[in-house]
């Protein structure tokens, strides 16, 4: 178990349809035709962890101007409203960092509300570690216009130290694991840290809302490149944590990202 810790960065809220984060949360009925629309909220987070080997940077969340620079009708269902509140370099310096202290990045993927802070490592040697499906598939819809709207070329489309991993267990890390969790997008990667005698999954988009995990309720359909696959991925991260006793951490839930924020370390 490696002596590390683990600190959650505030990268602002995102609203959107609760439909969205819940597949069927809100339907029609026949005695309630046209039921109130509800309106979810959740975090954008990043996570420093403070490794014997490097100090690391789980995702890089929404570039500042995302209200600007995402497409407007993506932003119109998805809106970050202050993501120029949060930025990548003001929330790294109040946890006691700076962009210059990141040895290594590890994407979950590469959708706008994950690969805004990209740019800032444009140049550099830091190594940005993305399943190469994911790599494949972002410059394919971003390149091509085909398929998801979700992934902008501006973030990154960089002179990036790519290090893209292939199997679907991959330890860049002592005790660090990235685990490939297909279904929300081809190459997502969820996070598997044994800490001083502890075992956190992280989830990322996998899960938006912690009940997407706990009660298998699928992200709503435009958020699901595949629904088979994003069942097999979720049978295996129960197991995960069934077998480690560990606790799980998803990728935009509010009560994870207040527990976050209070920091995990090896006690």
């Amino acid at each position: 178990m490696v002596d590390a810790r683990v600190h959650c960065l505030d990268r602002g809220r995102i609203r959107a349809d609760a439909n969205y984060m819940l597949e069927a949360h809100n339907l029609s009925t026949a005695s309630e035709p046209n039921p109130e629309v509800t309106r979810g909220e959740g975090p954008v987070y990043n996570l420093v962890i403070e490794h014997p080997e490097a100090t690391i940077l789980w995702d890089t969340g929404s570039h500042p101007e995302a209200a600007t620079r995402w497409p407007a009708e993506l932003y119109d269902a998805f809106e970050h409203y202050d993501a120029g509140d949060h930025p990548l370099e003001r929330e790294l310096d109040e946890a006691g960092f700076g962009l210059a202290d990141i040895d290594a990045v590890l994407m979950s993927h590469l959708h706008l509300d994950h690969t805004g802070g990209l740019p800032h490592f444009a140049g550099t040697d830091v190594p940005i570690y993305i399943h190469e499906t994911e790599l494949k598939h972002a410059y394919y819809c971003a390149k091509t216009g085909d398929g998801d709207a979700a992934y902008l070329a501006a973030d990154f489309d960089h002179d990036l130290n790519w290090v893209p991993v292939a199997r679907h267990r991959t330890t860049p890390f002592d005790d660090l694991e990235l685990l490939h969790l297909p279904g929300h997008t081809p190459g997502l990667l969820g996070l598997r840290l044994d800490l001083g005698g502890e075992t956190y999954l992280f989830t990322g988009d996998q899960a938006y809302l912690h009940a997407n995990y706990a009660h298998d309720i699928p992200l709503g359909p435009t958020l699901l490149w595949d629904r088979l696959a994003w069942r097999s991925s979720q049978r295996w991260l129960q197991e995960l944590e069934r077998r480690h006793d560990a606790t799980v951490f998803c990728g935009h839930d509010p009560e994870d990202f207040d527990r976050l924020r209070e920091g995990l370390q090896a006690e």
